[in-house]
């Protein structure tokens, strides 16, 4: 019996496609988006954790965030975290809450982040692409071995190329939604 599945292949395709629209998330887009602040790591308790440990993250308006410290403690490391972060965001404190305008973007900025999502993409491209290339390479040692015929390899191959091309169509897909959503004035 072969040791082949197209569900464990299609399992490990659509883990590229979610890592992608992880990253996305993380894009800017001049609105404000609470994952926005995901990447952030925080100096409390003597050592260096996720913001969402010590915080928690809501957006009241379209262009705010507001990050609730649970522990007044750590607002200070909040702040610089933040402000340390390369986001370009400036936290105004207030108490154990910190607001953070969204500032719009400019031409420029969007086009970066375009360029950037654009390789975010690629990547999780070249992902699926390797996914591919195992299958395939698991297809021909079953072959090799006696485990399966060369009628199955053919049809499995083309089961392969079938769900590689309709992922990377969905990873296509994904980006044009980004770059139209970054664009937008």
């Amino acid at each position: 019996m072969s040791d082949f599945s197209i569900d464990e292949i299609k399992r490990r395709m659509d883990g590229a496609l979610a890592s992608l629209k992880s990253e996305f998330q993380g894009l800017r887009t001049g609105r404000a988006n609470i994952n926005l602040l995901d990447p952030i790591m925080v100096d409390a308790y003597g050592s260096t954790v996720p913001l969402n440990q010590v915080a928690s993250v809501s957006a009241p308006e379209p262009r705010m965030l507001v990050v609730t410290v649970w522990d007044k403690g750590t607002v200070v490391s909040v702040e610089k975290a933040i402000r340390n972060s390369g986001l370009g965001l400036n936290p105004i404190v207030d108490g154990m809450s910190l607001r953070l305008p969204i500032p719009p973007l400019n031409e420029e900025r969007r086009r970066d982040l375009v360029k950037l999502a654009a390789k975010y993409a690629e990547a999780a491209r070249v992902a699926i692409r390797n996914v591919r290339r195992d299958g395939m390479d698991m297809l021909k040692k079953n072959e090799k071995d006696g485990k399966i015929s060369e009628d199955e390899h053919k049809k499995l191959s083309l089961n392969v190329q079938e769900a590689t091309d309709s992922f990377v169509k969905q990873a296509d897909a994904l980006l044009k939604t980004k770059e139209e959503e970054i664009m937008q004035v």
